[in-house]
């Protein structure tokens, strides 16, 4: 090969030694730029595995002369930002959640806190969204099955729904009228009739009045008289056109038939106060939450006189 090189006239530049159809190729020196540069990345490259952690050592643990881990510096940075945070973690765990609408910058920090705990937590059944899904609410809008107060809501995601061997969770059933006995299942069809006439999605008919009066017997002491629902009891509004399983005449049917038994999580058993908390701000943020319940005033009735109503 040695023999084949020889230099190129034009440019005077000895070539390679070996050629192809003609076309020899140049042994042009690397620029002294490049090189200083490549040598230059070749040392940084080696300070690099001394002082920072490349290869385990024998032990197993980081090499590097600086011990510098990623793990402890995400746990140092966590550190920091708790450390900032610790006042608004005080103030969210020592006051009452119904004031937090008086203070809007401590409201806007435990919304935010909920926010980034929400996609964590919750996600998975209301949707990223919080939109949810069939069987699963949606937390945008004003329809609420126990209240949409801070507080209620703070009590509904601390102790969840209907969950199992926690004492304290909300508890509603509603009987299986249909799989139970309880209705036959042209009673059942009239129920639907019913509660699709007072949700404005059918006429009336005769199937409807029967249905009326099998909903006075049967459902109207959890959904109310007029079909609008029972706080007390979890029991939804049939009168709107918000719909947690669906609203179209079979699946109305099915409900009714065989019931529904929806389950929550009790989050007080999984995660800290303030974390629900800051749970609670952000789903009363997202458009749906109330006012607190004004408080009750007892009346004072004056020996000798009616009660509130002018009675006996």
């Amino acid at each position: 090969m040695s023999e084949k090189k020889r230099i190129d006239q034009p440019t005077g530049t000895e070539t390679v030694g070996h050629e192809w159809d003609g076309i020899e190729e140049l042994d042009t020196p690397m620029p002294r730029w490049w090189l200083w540069t490549f040598y230059a990345t070749i040392v940084f490259a080696i300070g690099y595995c001394i002082i920072y952690p490349t290869l385990p050592r024998a032990n197993g643990t980081p090499g590097g002369a600086s011990n510098w881990s990623s793990r402890v510096q995400l746990q140092q940075d966590l550190n920091t930002r708790e450390k900032a945070l610790s006042d608004v973690y005080a103030a969210l765990a020592t006051k009452d959640i119904g004031e937090l609408q008086a203070q809007p910058d401590l409201m806007q920090q435990a919304v935010a806190g909920g926010a980034a705990a929400f996609k964590v937590h919750c996600v998975q059944c209301h949707g990223s969204g919080a939109t949810g899904s069939k069987g699963y609410p949606n937390l945008n809008d004003d329809d609420w099955l126990w209240g949409g107060d801070l507080a209620t809501i703070e009590k509904t995601i601390t102790d969840g729904i209907r969950q199992p061997g926690h004492d304290a969770t909300r508890f509603s059933q509603m009987p299986a009228f249909g799989r139970d006995g309880i209705l036959a299942p042209a009673q059942v069809n009239d129920v639907v009739s019913y509660v699709r006439l007072i949700s404005h999605q059918q006429g009336a008919s005769t199937s409807s009045k029967r249905g009326q009066v099998l909903f006075e017997a049967n459902c109207a002491i959890c959904h109310g008289p007029d079909g609008k629902g029972l706080r007390t009891q979890g029991a939804p509004n049939l009168t709107d056109a918000i719909w947690l399983y669906g609203g179209d005449r079979d699946t109305v049917a099915q409900t009714i038939t065989n019931s529904r038994f929806g389950v929550m999580p009790a989050w007080g058993t999984r995660l800290d106060k303030v974390t629900i908390r800051m749970l609670a701000a952000y789903v009363h943020s997202l458009g749906g939450g109330e006012l607190p319940p004004a408080p009750q005033q007892a009346t004072i009735v004056e020996p000798g006189q009616g009660g509130p109503h002018g009675g006996g």
